[in-house]
């Protein structure tokens, strides 16, 4: 690595090319980093005892990664969107040099000094190349001759217009927002890829975090390290279109989300947290036998199926496709993971597209009878997330149906008697799914789908506190507290288009007047037309009428008494998955492990806690130690060969040939808290000898 200060100017001066590689991600400053960057330059170039300002670096391999040719091509490993907004503000100034005269500088030297290699054509004319989605809107914004692209990058040209009114607008001259712009200091750094990691260094240059998303992150990890032609072969072919699909800047935060619910499947149900995507995935990468080729494509083909689960609109199914927007509807990303695997067994010949379209109906029913029940939700992201472990994908369907109805307590599937007996008494009105609950009671059976959109919720039974005399009459003497109690519940509501002219009229001029419930052609009107009055009763008799409705919509699973014996009989007879509680420790043993195990899980956030039957195990691509519980103390055991142990204590000793519990050769008995960082000093060598550059 070579770094030197060196002038901004001066460092694009001369024939050569910045290439932004293709993993990098699309330029994304806004108007608030370019209103940042003028007022610098502004302020610089108004104070001569200033003589420069820092804007930070400009990171690039020097040699060894493009032929060698006249003009010296730089591949830009960080430093890409100060580059850029500095060729908008350099174009911006030039184009307004050519409009006025008298400054020192002409519009032609900054186009030939900055911007353009003038003497060379072709690939080699422009000094910055940008990837794909940007590279044609920029070449087009600082060069006429360039033809405008058809889908140009609405950033770019935003920034560039930022730059052009702030210049015209400006009280400086020209030549002295030139001045300014010639302040500008940069640490030029030139790597050699032969000695200098790229990788490495461009995480440490965005270890905060603030700038690069996890995809980000993930697409540089992946394409860095390969050639030129490797890395346009894999992106062109799959992640460009992953990124097209999914949008990028604001929007790519959904990649993350989906690379979250990626590894999730690839950790056999271990969540990871979104800020820790990136780290699990490279944790992920480390399995020998999975290469870059081949990751990628798994990556692109799980993508592809996500994708219909949050933009339903592509999908081809009719069917499927609506299911699938109940389900976002719902607003329970949860069920992606689970999801995930469904659709890709399909592709795999495992379930038919009748068999995937029951268990979305069956995945949509258990999400919103639990949400009419009010079962807390805090639990659900780990029961999707390990549903599929549970599957016999021999019976696949009857798998999937009996792995809901053997949930209980708080994972349970509500049956049919407490669904209907909380749906009854919900108070709909202000349930966050009541379009959607009213949508799918209206369309029930239904071949020409109503459009909730034409139309407004309306209570039977009025809002108004005060009601009227006749409102009062027919309600009895209790008219308040039946009103209290029934008003928002789904017997007291419907759907109409004439909800203003409704109002707090009397029941019958709602059933007869033009509009009304009579003339209306809402099903769920229906019962409503015959109706003499409307009280406490006839509230019940309909909420238990669209009960009966709900019950079809939002069915129970079926699934034969034997059949579903037989499943859990075979649940009983799994291994058994155990917790930390299984261990019972008490007394120092517990004290020595709370302690322990807070240090080895702040080793880094790819660590996974796993107990066993015999013991706990930490793991990252494998276990590093396992903790065998005794009853005052605990046995540590290091995965790793103890000749390979750098122990100055002896704390350790060599058990190799005497078979003991959990993986390795060094074991430590830890019986003081005292010894915790002599312990811990030794369980990072065998974390790092795991950890494979994690």
């Amino acid at each position: 690595m070579e770094a030197k200060q060196t002038n901004l100017l001066n460092f694009l001066r001369g024939p050569k090319q910045y290439i932004i590689p293709v993993y990098q991600r699309t330029y994304s400053w806004t108007v608030t980093q370019c209103q940042q960057l003028w007022d610098d330059i502004s302020r610089v170039a108004q104070d001569e005892h200033i003589p420069a300002h820092f804007i930070g670096s400009v990171v690039y391999i020097n040699e060894g990664i493009y032929q060698v040719s006249a003009v010296p091509r730089l591949l830009i490993i960080d430093g890409q969107q100060r580059l850029t907004t500095l060729s908008l503000l350099l174009a911006a100034l030039g184009q307004r040099i050519k409009q006025v005269s008298g400054g020192s500088v002409n519009h032609m030297q900054i186009r030939n000094y900055y911007l353009i290699n003038n003497d060379e054509t072709g690939d080699y004319r422009h000094k910055l190349i940008l990837t794909r989605g940007d590279r044609d809107t920029l070449l087009a914004l600082i060069d006429e001759d360039c033809p405008q692209p058809t889908e140009p990058s609405p950033r770019l040209a935003e920034n560039l217009r930022f730059f052009q009114e702030r210049i015209a607008q400006s009280k400086l001259s020209v030549d002295d927002i030139y001045r300014g712009i010639s302040k500008l200091i940069i640490v030029d750094v030139s790597l050699d890829r032969n000695y200098d990691n790229p990788q490495l260094i461009f995480e440490s240059l965005n270890s905060t975090g603030l700038d690069l998303s996890q995809s980000d992150l993930i697409r540089n990890f992946v394409l860095m390290g390969l050639t030129p032609e490797h890395q346009n072969q894999l992106y062109n072919r799959y992640w460009y279109p992953i990124e097209s699909q999914f949008g990028q800047n604001e929007n790519a935060s959904r990649f993350d989300f989906f690379m979250r619910d990626y590894l999730t499947l690839k950790y056999n149900g271990q969540i990871p947290t979104l800020r820790d995507v990136y780290k699990i995935f490279k944790a992920y990468t480390q399995t020998p036998e999975l290469s870059v080729d081949d990751l990628v494509a798994d990556v692109y083909n799980h993508a592809m199926v996500y994708l219909r689960f949050i933009s339903p609109e592509i999908e081809k199914d009719r069917s499927i496709q609506t299911a699938l927007e109940d389900i976002k509807t719902l607003k329970m990303d949860v069920v992606y993971p689970f999801l995930l695997e469904v659709f890709l067994d399909q592709q795999r010949g495992l379930l038919t597209r009748d068999e995937v379209l029951e268990i979305l109906k069956i995945v949509e029913s258990y999400v919103f009878r639990r949400a009419i029940v009010g079962i807390p939700t805090n639990s659900m992201n780990k029961t999707f997330a390990t549903l599929s472990r549970t599957l016999d994908k021999n019976r696949y369907l009857e798998s999937v149906k009996a792995a809901f109805l053997l949930q209980d307590s708080y994972r349970r599937f509500p049956d049919d008697h407490e669904f209907e007996q909380e749906f009854v008494k919900k108070d709909v009105y202000n349930f966050r799914s009541r379009t959607y609950l009213l949508s799918k009671l209206e369309n029930l059976d239904r071949k020409e789908p109503v459009n909730l959109s034409d139309y407004t919720i309306e209570h039977i039974m009025p809002q108004n506190p005060s009601l009227s005399a006749e409102w009062q009459l027919m309600l009895g003497e209790n008219w308040k507290d039946i009103q209290t109690q029934y008003l928002h519940t789904i017997g007291n509501l419907t759907l109409t288009g004439y909800n203003s002219e409704l109002s707090d009229r009397s029941f019958a001029e709602k059933r007869d007047m033009e509009g009304g419930f009579r003339d209306s052609p809402i099903r769920l009107n229906r019962d409503l037309r015959n109706l003499e009055d409307w009280h406490h009763q006839t509230i019940e008799v309909r909420a238990r009428e669209l009960a009966e409705l709900a019950k079809r919509v939002w069915a129970y699973p079926a699934l034969p008494d034997d059949i579903l014996a037989s499943f859990r009989v075979a649940a009983m007879e799994e291994p058994q998955e155990y917790t930390v509680d299984h261990f019972d420790m008490q007394g120092n043993a517990l004290d020595l492990f709370t302690h322990l195990r807070r240090h080895i899980l702040n080793l880094d956030p790819a660590v996974r806690e796993e107990p066993k039957k015999l013991y706990i195990a930490y793991k990252t691509t494998t276990n590093f130690i396992d903790i065998i519980p005794q009853k005052s103390r605990l046995n540590l055991v290091l995965n790793m060969p103890f000749s390979a142990i750098n122990d100055p204590k002896g704390i350790s000793r060599n058990v190799a040939n005497l078979g003991r519990w959990g993986n390795g050769e060094v074991e430590i008995s830890y019986q003081d808290i005292s010894q915790t960082e002599d312990v811990m000093f030794l369980v990072k060598q065998s974390f790092d000898l795991h950890d494979d550059d994690l």
